[in-house]
């Protein structure tokens, strides 16, 4: 029970962030987190390099490269104002930030707009002089419930979309899943008002017009979207026509990284990656797996008397069990109990729903969280705090479960 008693010092310390007077970074706690399993013997060195996800590595990282360029250009905060200037009160900027950032997460996947919206967020905390933990909360809780709606909105999501379970993933996901989506973002919205009650004083916010700072990197930029775009539609499109050519989300990434490796700009591009955040995951990797194969998790979904295909029992699980082993894994875990008891469409969206939800619990609950907690504190110093998040993260979660629950059982 090593790895168990590992994770949670590693939750209890993200929570403090400290041991004494020494300031400690996410990626510090996870690393040591797994440096420690691997010492003790509960995971071999062989299988904890083979349990890190080189796709979601290579992912983050062409998203980090496509993200640097795009600010670095002033791509990125043209782009943003385009799209924002018109949202002149904190209400208003609450309300876009939630459609876009949630809207373009169903087609990008979370974590892109993760990468892609912390820095935006950051500037219009700063123009408009209210706390950047209100509009980073906003962009985590945003990112991860527009993520359900879609199966590409999330790996999660396309794990149980190729599951072979369902007819046609884009329209199961969009009629099960599209209507309590908009009801959390509702929810949400509420609560995040509520919360965040003293940032609405604020009489307007300044949206003011960028300027290109680099055009020829503007230029690459259009071309990395642009490629993006093309390999995205073909992903979808091989989905819809049920061929599987071993096409991976990945490669939307690299795609997009590719004409940017290839320029005059790369060294100076891959020095400024955030290298900490991939390495947060490379170790969460291993202590996830470690958890995994002491067994907790398989032992405590099969020593319990309930069933496991009911889509209450599914959302409930998916939830709490994701912040001990990750959305992903609990979901790999979760497909073949469900496909064991024949289960029905409603259990398979539950899954999805609820693995993808766990997200608006902690900060651990989904790596869209993780991408903006690490960006934040690289970028301005400052940081979203497990307690913190719970205060918005916690009743979101609540009103959602229940909301799914309402439309799904």
């Amino acid at each position: 029970m090593i790895p168990v008693v590992v994770l949670t010092i590693v939750f209890f310390l993200i929570a403090v962030r400290r041991i004494g007077t020494l300031r400690l970074q996410i990626w510090q706690i996870m690393l040591g987190g797994a440096l420690v399993v691997v010492l003790t013997g509960s995971i071999a060195p062989l299988a904890a390099l083979r349990s890190i996800n080189l796709d979601v590595l290579v992912f983050l990282l062409g998203m980090f490269l496509v993200g640097q360029a795009m600010e670095e250009s002033g791509y990125l905060a043209q782009f943003s104002y385009t799209i924002f200037r018109r949202a002149q009160s904190p209400a208003m900027l609450l309300a876009a930030t939630m459609l876009v950032m949630g809207g373009l997460s169903a087609l990008l996947m979370n974590d892109t707009m993760a990468i892609i919206g912390t820095p935006v967020v950051l500037s219009f905390a700063r123009k408009a002089g209210i706390r950047p933990q209100f509009l980073l909360m906003t962009l985590a809780l945003s990112v991860t419930i527009g993520g359900v709606v879609s199966p590409i909105g999330n790996p999660q999501n396309l794990l149980v979309a190729l599951s072979g379970e369902l007819e046609n993933p884009f329209v199961t996901f969009g009629r099960h899943l599209l209507a309590p989506s908009a009801l959390c973002m509702a929810a949400t919205y509420g609560i995040l008002r509520l919360v965040y009650r003293r940032e609405f004083h604020a009489l307007r916010v300044v949206q003011e017009r960028a300027l290109l700072t680099d055009p020829a990197l503007v230029r690459l930029c259009r071309v990395s979207l642009w490629l993006m775009v093309v390999v995205l539609v073909a992903k979808v499109s091989l989905v819809f026509l049920d061929v599987d050519l071993g096409f991976r989300l990945t490669y939307v990434a690299l795609a997009g990284a590719l004409p940017l490796l290839l320029s005059k700009r790369r060294v100076r591009l891959v020095r400024r990656v955030d290298w900490t955040t991939l390495l947060f995951f490379a170790a969460m990797f291993v202590v996830m797996e470690s958890v995994w194969r002491s067994g907790f998790v398989q032992s405590a979904i099969e020593a319990s008397a309930v069933d496991p295909s009911s889509p209450a029992v599914v959302i409930g699980v998916s939830i709490l069990g994701s912040q001990l082993v990750s959305n992903v894994p609990l979901v790999a875990l979760y497909l073949p109990l469900l496909q064991g008891v024949d289960a029905g469409t409603a259990s398979y969206m539950a899954l999805a729903a609820g693995a993808t939800m766990a997200g608006t619990l902690t900060i651990l609950g989904a790596a869209s969280n993780v991408i903006i907690v690490q960006n934040a504190e690289r970028r301005s110093g400052e940081t979203l705090s497990l307690v913190e998040f719970l205060r918005a993260g916690l009743p979101v979660t609540a009103v959602c479960s229940v909301i799914l629950w309402l439309f799904l059982v």
